[in-house]
């Protein structure tokens, strides 16, 4: 399927979803760190998750991923 609009695209979105419901998952591989919550800014142009990270000591940690499909290529 074409892609027709990247502001977001469907692709971007569907893909921002799926990474705030893996949240329990991605925890697992997080040694010190525990998800606090995930903001999912998917309105954007480009969308962004904001993961709320907490530490074993209690620290605050900010962990950002930018979602970016490039042009397709046919």
């Amino acid at each position: 399927m074409r892609t027709e609009n990247y502001n977001p695209s469907q692709l971007e979105v569907e893909f921002s979803n799926a990474m705030t419901k893996l949240q329990k998952d991605l925890e697992k591989y997080l040694n010190h760190n525990t998800i606090v919550k995930v903001e999912n800014k998917i309105k954007e142009d480009n969308p962004m998750l904001l993961f709320h990270l907490m530490d074993s000591e209690g620290d605050p940690h900010e962990i950002v991923i930018k979602v970016i499909q490039r042009a397709d290529k046919f």
